[in-house]
């Protein structure tokens, strides 16, 4: 993928889309679920009528609004194949993947609402259309799914993570649970019309009416309901009381039944789709077991999927809402292991007390600075070029504080630079104590310091700076001029001094070895 990466690049913005592979990648990876989610909402195209015994397409505002989402979802496929026409390799895309793509890209579900069912539902056979738009519309969502998968894996082998923060990558696994939940229901949904059309079949083929009230097939359809004979028909068969879950011991409707004891298949749409997801989501939460099936076949292998698949994504949800939390946890968890250990440690050396409080002190105040960013290992894992510009952008402003400094060269400064390291110090901490050599420079961004009062005698090898940096009580940075004398540091020469190497220091400091 990476090698080709380029080329992707150069297609889609040959094609107007002024976007690289991983963010097309990531636009096509939502529009396959935008598209995945619109596609199960058509099963509720259909409803049922219960005191008409027939079935109708209620919600013309709906299918509409659907067909219109699914279009646009549609052109998200097209222009992902002739992205793909644009590669250089054309041949192995036409041998391999573009017949499903082209297969994926398909309008299917809106041709069958605009076409298909108007011509099923004149015919003198209405039922098997609910059987039609099952397998036809599950083909194609099944091969749509396939392709997400391939799509996550070139975003992963791309990026390294599928989402870029912990959340949401937990989010999204979450999210493909509801969603298993959305198809589940909307499958409930479709396969109890079913069952109450298949009841309304038995009751048909009884035998027991004369010619004149002979049942047809096409009476479930909700268009002839003002038919005289069908009226008739209705009348004399009480076909409503009949079918109904709680009135008939000769039908069992098995899992189906809670939907026409809510009457779920005869309210409106928001009513029907909500109850019907929390159908799916409390099944496929409880593996099924609460299902309490009939003999039939079909019914019984349904409960089988919802159980399998909900054993599945299950597992899978826990495995990976664990490990997207963990990451979140991840830093804090090393710290307290940490903070464990050196516990241990002090307890073993037997340390006084006061220096176990300004251990513990320091590492609470590291964790506090720092959540646990070790920003000299990300420094040096990126290339020279690189640290050098970071390293000026931290340091050269503090550096150009210093009147000396800020008289030298860019290179020379750029050479400080990269030599200061960070640094964090808690209060009553001595930054340097007297006798000790000067191997080093301190540069304080932020902190108060106290005065050390003593004589510090400087050694004949070493040159004391004229600079000497005080900082007052409102923060200012100022330089004062000590004169020629650099061999010995008067008293009040060390009060000035003592400002920058003993101190109260509350922040983070800047180190440069000499």
């Amino acid at each position: 993928m990476a090698g080709s990466s380029g080329r992707w690049r150069s297609s889609t913005v040959g094609l107007g889309l002024p976007v690289d592979l991983n963010t097309w990648n990531r636009v096509l990876l939502l529009a396959c679920l935008v598209s995945v989610f619109v596609d199960p909402l058509f099963l509720f195209v259909a409803a049922v009528r219960a005191e008409e015994a027939c079935v109708e397409r209620r919600d013309r505002g709906l299918e509409v609004a659907l067909s219109l989402l699914r279009s646009m979802a549609d052109a998200f496929y097209i222009m992902h194949i002739l992205i793909r026409f644009r590669f250089r390799f054309t041949t192995p895309y036409l041998l391999l993947h573009f017949c499903l793509d082209f297969l994926a890209a398909l309008p299917l579900p809106q041709a069958f609402i605009w076409v298909a069912i108007p011509n099923i539902i004149s015919g003198s056979n209405m039922s098997p259309w609910i059987h039609v738009a099952g397998f036809s519309m599950l083909f194609q969502y099944l091969l749509r799914l396939y392709l997400i998968f391939p799509l996550s894996d070139q975003i992963v082998k791309a990026t390294g993570v599928l989402m870029k923060t912990a959340w949401a990558g937990a989010a999204y696994n979450l999210m493909l649970f509801m969603l298993a939940s959305h198809v589940l229901g909307s499958c409930w949904y479709l396969l109890s019309i079913g069952r109450q059309v298949e009841c309304w079949k038995k009751v048909c083929n009884l035998g027991h009416w004369d010619y004149y009230y002979y049942c047809q097939y096409e009476f479930f359809d909700c268009g002839t309901v003002g038919n005289p004979t069908r009226a008739a028909w209705f009348q004399v068969t009480n076909i409503s009381n009949l079918c109904h879950p709680t009135a008939t011991a000769s039908f069992h409707f098995g899992i189906f039944s809670d939907s026409f004891s809510f009457h779920s298949s005869s309210s409106t749409f928001f009513n029907r789709y909500f109850y019907c997801f929390w159908w799916g989501l409390r099944n496929l939460s409880s593996l099924g077991q609460n299902l309490l099936t009939s003999d039939n076949v079909g019914e019984i292998n349904f409960a089988i999927v919802i159980a399998i698949v909900g054993l599945v994504l299950f597992a899978l949800l826990i495995g990976n809402m664990q490990t997207y939390l963990e990451s979140t946890t991840l830093r804090v968890e090393q710290w307290r292991v940490r903070r464990q250990d050196t516990e241990q440690w002090m307890r073993h050396r037997q340390l006084p007390y006061e220096l176990k409080q300004s251990v513990r002190k320091y590492e609470q105040f590291r964790w506090i600075a720092t959540r646990g960013v070790d920003e000299e290992h990300i420094l040096k894992a990126l290339p020279m070029d690189l640290r050098r510009d970071i390293k000026r952008h931290l340091c050269l402003d503090l550096v150009r504080q210093v009147p000396l400094f800020d008289e030298m060269e860019e290179t020379m400064l750029d050479a400080i630079c990269e030599r200061l390291r960070p640094r964090l110090w808690t209060s009553s901490t001595g930054l340097v104590r007297e006798g000790d050599p000067v191997n080093e420079m301190v540069e304080l961004p932020t902190g108060p310091l106290t005065k050390l009062q003593r004589l510090f005698k400087v050694l004949e090898t070493n040159v004391c700076y004229r600079e000497i940096c005080q900082r007052n009580d409102s923060g200012e940075v100022s330089f004062d001029q000590l004169g020629q004398s650099n061999r010995l540091l008067t008293r009040e020469t060390w009060d000035r001094l003592g400002q920058l190497i003993k101190g109260q220091v509350e922040g983070s400091i800047l180190l440069e070895e000499f």
